[in-house]
């Protein structure tokens, strides 16, 4: 692990002399923040763009943490990434407007009065009510004890109410502190920062239609959940949470570390959180609950709390070890899990039922995504290869080979079209990304009218039958519900080869985002580079700002992942 030791940036000091000259030092490097970035990438032996079959990607920001920032005060943990799109104020009337270049308008002239101002503003004084409705969740607040995360108050806070928060901005952790950065700025630095002084954030996640405004979830290492409004974060100068709701305060509720935090789609701001014990808990409610002790701890089981207005709401028990990352299907039916055991388990959430899933070929699974329309689920991990599962099959039915380490982060780009593809239903091509700890970008084309896949198991020193194309009809029988399939013969599965392999980072990948202008790639320093595509990179520049309409290929998660 690298720490840099250039001296700490002032751009974070409450006092104004400290946010006066922040916002000189932005102004001046504004400008030559593109060229500095092309110099310190080609300094370190990195190309700033990569070639596709349709065209190149070039490197157009970078953000990262503070120089001379201090990463491991309580120990260390991988940095993740969460990309979050505010828009107009919730109490503002009329219809809320369409993403396009007027969403970031005068971004630039926005970006350095934030800066000035300290991104002070709002209305933070108020603990707003989450997800169970009631408004009755435990809100942090300045007379907590000592050593927790106090909420700021009026009174001690400085504040901007005219500045909205609209825009589109990056989170991300490193250390004991949430980073926050302006996606459409050239400023490499955070314009916000969110210390806590006991415990590491792990993982976070966004959902712009969360219920009363508490739309970003951040969970520890201590196994600590808060909710809190990004736009309150943004208003309030301070490095404190404000208008925070605790959730399993101390452990009250299990005090294993927080692994992955996920909005359930559609659910009207109910989330779940897993942890590093093989657990996951469902949460919508109040008052906290207690659970039965796990008298087997192999076996998948669900406990419910003895009141709906329980937080949580309910206890599912998914692996003995940790659950390592979660996804739900984009209409919130389905829930896959990846964990340390190596499985992938996918399950029907609203029925609390087990479908099915499967068996890595080696080690443990790290990551999981769905595609958009809920067919394909892709998993990575430490057998270096990208898995593609066919819900309709319940099997593997591709592996992707061209990682040289772990996987670390999966994603599909569903603003990615094939020239070829005539939209028809057998001639559909996916495209998707992984990131790994080779520090490597792949990019892959899964066309499922060329997927081969194995009609029977090959018997000893025997071959396998093929046929093309991926139908239930191709197997033997379809696997019954609820089936744990061991790992496949590496024969069986048809292997696909990246469209492209780059090398984006020094440092060991973390994670990926496309959105519909760019593919954003994390390590696991803190680092994060913006990556232009092809038919972006004339309209860049001819703008300073970058219009984004993402999407977090799936669900709205955050995740953790230690090596």
């Amino acid at each position: 692990m690298k720490m840099m030791n250039n001296g700490y940036n002032s751009s974070f000091n409450s006092n104004s002399v400290g946010l006066m000259s922040s916002a000189a030092t932005t102004a001046a490097s504004s400008s030559s923040s593109t060229s500095t970035t092309n110099t310190n990438s080609q300094s370190q032996g990195l190309k700033t763009y990569f070639k596709t079959p349709e065209g190149r990607y070039k490197l157009h920001y970078e953000k990262t943490h503070p120089p001379g920032f201090p990463p491991f005060s309580h120990g260390k943990s991988v940095s993740q990434v969460t990309l979050a799109q505010l828009k107009d104020k919730p109490a503002q009337a009329g219809p809320t407007p369409s993403l396009s270049s007027s969403t970031s308008a005068s971004s630039g002239v926005r970006y350095a009065a934030a800066k000035f101002l300290g991104v002070g503003g709002g209305n933070g004084v108020r603990a707003i009510g989450f997800a169970g409705g009631n408004g009755s969740g435990k809100a942090i607040n300045g007379t907590s004890r000592s050593g927790s995360l106090a909420g700021s108050n009026g009174s001690h806070s400085i504040l901007n109410p005219n500045y909205d928060g609209k825009g589109t901005y990056l989170i991300f952790n490193v250390g004991d502190t949430i980073f926050i950065g302006d996606l459409n700025s050239p400023d490499k630095d955070p314009i916000k920062s969110l210390h806590f002084s006991n415990s590491n954030p792990i993982c976070h996640a966004f959902d712009p239609e969360a219920k009363d405004g508490h739309d970003l979830l951040i969970g520890l290492n201590s196994g600590d959940v808060y909710s809190v409004s990004l736009r309150q974060q943004l208003q309030d100068v301070g490095k404190k949470l404000v208008g925070a709701q605790h959730y399993n305060k101390e452990g009250t509720v299990n005090n294993s570390r927080c692994v992955c935090i996920a909005w359930i789609p559609k659910s009207d701001g109910a989330f779940v959180v897993a942890h590093a014990d093989g657990n996951l808990y469902s949460k919508d409610g109040s008052v906290d609950s207690t659970f039965p002790v796990i008298k087997d701890q192999t076996q998948f089981s669900v406990a419910h709390a003895r009141s709906s207005k329980s937080n949580p709401i309910a206890r599912w028990h998914i692996c003995q070890g940790s659950i390592n990352n979660v996804a739900f299907s984009t209409d919130g039916v389905y829930l896959a899990t990846v964990g340390r055991d190596g499985y992938l388990r996918v399950f029907d959430y609203l029925k609390e039922q087990l479908i099915c899933g499967g068996k890595s070929y080696y080690g443990a699974l790290l990551c999981c995504t769905w595609s958009g329309d809920g067919k394909y689920i892709l998993t990575g991990g430490e057998d270096d290869l990208v898995t593609v599962w066919s819900m309709e099959d319940r099997k593997v039915v591709a592996w992707g080979e061209g990682h040289n380490s772990w996987v670390s982060g999966v994603a599909f780009d569903s603003y990615w079209s094939s020239p070829a593809s005539d939209d028809t239903e057998e001639n559909v091509v996916y495209r998707f990304g992984s990131v790994g700890q080779d520090t490597q970008l792949l990019l892959w084309d899964l066309s499922m009218d060329e997927i081969v896949v194995p009609l029977r198991r090959c018997p000893p020193g025997g071959s396998p039958t093929f046929s093309a194309g991926s139908q239930s009809a191709h197997w033997d029988s379809i696997t019954p519900l609820g089936t744990l399939q061991p790992a496949p013969c590496m024969r069986d599965v048809p292997k696909l080869s990246p469209v492209v392999a780059h090398r984006v980072h020094t440092e060991p990948l973390s994670g990926i985002i496309f959105t519909q202008e760019s593919i954003l790639t994390a390590c696991r320093e803190g680092h994060v580079k913006i990556w232009m595509r092809p038919s972006s990179e004339t309209q860049s520049s001819n703008s300073e700002t970058l219009v984004c309409s993402s999407m977090l290929a799936g669900p709205k998660v955050g995740s953790s992942t230690l090596k």
